[in-house]
């Protein structure tokens, strides 16, 4: 259950701090008092989209805390612990929206994201607007509501990814099939492509090897006619050759050294480089005397490098894939050599989800209407308590077996309502005004909130174009819901508030221009007097508190 609620700085909010019991909760004020402030606060701390427009002016950001007492709520205890995030018998959730649009969110004081809120927010709080009449003419919300009535939601789960298994197999098969049919095209392209791929002699492939070659053999001239000038310059000059020098420093040096031994060390190290160039001049000898111009080896690896760059170019690939290229061809050619074994197991597959889906689809359809014939008798018996006497509730639905599987079943389900005797039933939104589908929707949304385990809801003007003796009759039915679970309801209606355990009343304040809201616990009477307000407007008799006090009594209080 919801235990607390703290707001700072948020739109007309300076600063709240409300405490709020188990049971039925009301919240009451005058029009534009900013009741909807504390239903905005209790969305963005879930998990809402923020921006800084809900920052209070003057404020640098807003801060929202919210606290749960988790003794009736396991399941959110479980997804708690899951997540590493549980904290005993207490959740706080706190989140900040700061004056760039940013915010941040905080589950047991450890950060959290948008997701991890909104997950969490669905197992401790449900929020029924003053709009969901209208999402309930849609036919998704329609089946929604009878699925989760029903408590089918592990099956239609199951039957979606028997679905989602029979369209992927679905979709390969049909592309296997319209590549069959071009088949033989395809293969006489893909042959080409391998024949002109294999004349690169793609078991010994070695585009960098060849690349070196190339070079070296376009290059010959160069080498040869330098390299024999460093031969000479090294060794064969009689004259002016290095090792000529060398050899000429070494005998001078030895001759010095018998006056100069310490010259000795020195000339070993140039009797050693002397060793090193003429090895090194023997070698590049050997080198040069090995190499022949070869202009038909050149022209061959000119055709060979010209190819390997077009085909590369062809493929949009480097010069090092094109190997991988053909093997990639020649699985595709293996494919298409094998596409009828392929399109049979496919077929196989496809009619194996079929069976699975019409199987699970046909179970889900009993479900369906097994509950919805239960869901239609309780809905009736409450919309003819809500002053629609004659009034019935129908769940029609009708099942296409023949259909090709798709989502959440073959079922096309629509509620019905025959406001009065004699007429056939017809879709809401054909038949009923806009106060009796508001009973309808309440009397839908009561009705199927009886089984959930949800600890805490909130109803935010689901009685509007509700009064008189029906409006009381609302009140004692949201009274019964706080039974088992903890209801907040924002309401214009002193019949609906005079039922509530507590009774929050919100009022706006002017100080220097500046408007600011604030939520007020209600005694015994000042609930006379805010009743009594509602009752009678502006001016507000002893008749009418006796009145409001008449109707606090009815409810069991003091």
């Amino acid at each position: 259950m919801l235990s607390t609620i703290n707001i700072i700085d948020l739109a007309v909010v300076k600063n709240l701090m409300l405490e709020l019991k188990p049971g039925m909760s009301v919240l009451t004020g005058e029009t534009g008092a900013g009741k909807s402030i504390l239903l905005t606060a209790l969305g963005l701390a879930l998990g809402d989209r923020a921006d800084s427009g809900f920052i209070r002016p003057g404020s640098r950001r807003a801060e929202i805390s919210l606290e749960f007492d988790l003794s009736d709520a396991p399941k959110a205890k479980e997804w708690l612990q899951e997540h590493e995030l549980d904290d005993e018998q207490h959740c706080i959730i706190r989140r900040i929206i700061n004056q760039d649009g940013r915010s941040k969110a905080w589950i047991n004081n450890r950060p959290a994201t948008l997701q991890s809120l909104q997950a969490l927010g669905r197992l401790l709080v449900e929020i029924h607007g003053q709009h969901a009449h209208l999402t309930l003419l849609q036919h998704d919300e329609q089946r929604r509501l009878l699925d989760n009535f029903a408590s089918n939601q592990p099956l239609v789960a199951q039957l979606n990814q028997v679905f989602k298994d029979w369209k992927q197999t679905q979709t390969e098969l049909e592309r296997l099939t319209q590549n069959n049919k071009d088949q033989a095209e395809r293969e006489e392209f893909l042959r080409y492509q391998l024949q002109e791929l294999q004349q690169l002699d793609l078991e010994q492939f070695d585009f960098q090897a060849l690349s070196e070659e190339h070079s070296k053999l376009s290059n010959l001239g160069l080498i040869l006619t330098q390299g024999q000038q460093q031969l000479d310059l090294l060794y064969d000059n009689d004259q002016q050759s290095l090792n000529q020098s060398l050899a000429h420093s070494v005998t001078v040096l030895s001759d010095l050294s018998q006056y100069a031994p310490e010259l000795d060390e020195i000339t070993a190290l140039l009797e050693e480089a002397q060793i090193q160039i003429s090895e090194a001049s023997h070698q590049l000898r050997r080198f040069l005397e090995s190499q022949e111009l070869d202009p038909g080896r050149l022209a061959d690896l000119d055709a060979q490098i010209s190819l390997i760059m077009d085909l590369s170019r062809k493929h949009h690939c480097q010069a090092e894939q094109l190997p991988q290229i053909a093997r990639q061809i020649e699985q595709e050619l293996d494919l298409l050599s094998h596409s009828d074994e392929r399109i049979e197991q496919l077929s196989k597959q496809c009619e194996n989800f079929s069976q699975q889906y019409q199987k699970l689809a046909q179970q889900l359809s009993q479900r369906r209407l097994q509950q919805g014939k239960i869901l239609s008798r309780r809905i009736s018996a409450m919309i003819q308590e809500l002053g629609m006497p004659q009034g019935e509730f129908i769940i029609q639905i009708e099942t296409d077996l023949s259909s090709l599987p798709k989502p959440n079943g073959l079922d096309n389900i629509e509620f019905l309502i025959s406001a009065n005797p004699g007429l056939p039933p017809k879709p809401l939104a054909k038949v009923a005004s806009g106060g009796e589908l508001s009973r309808i929707s309440l009397a839908i949304q009561v009705t199927t909130s009886s089984d959930k385990t949800v600890p805490t809801m909130i109803f935010d003007e689901v009685d509007s174009g509700i009064g008189g003796g029906i409006a009381e009759i609302v009140g004692h039915k949201m009274r019964q819901l706080a039974d088992n679970r903890q209801v907040l309801c924002v309401t214009h209606l002193p019949q609906v508030a005079a039922q509530a355990h507590q009774h929050l009343h919100v009022r706006k304040n002017t100080e220097a221009a500046v408007t600011s809201s604030s939520v007020q616990t209600l005694s015994q009477e000042q609930r006379i007097e805010e009743l009594a307000r509602m009752l009678g407007g502006v001016r507000i008799t002893q008749n009418t508190r006796n009145h409001a006090a008449e109707m606090l009594q009815h409810t069991g209080e003091d």
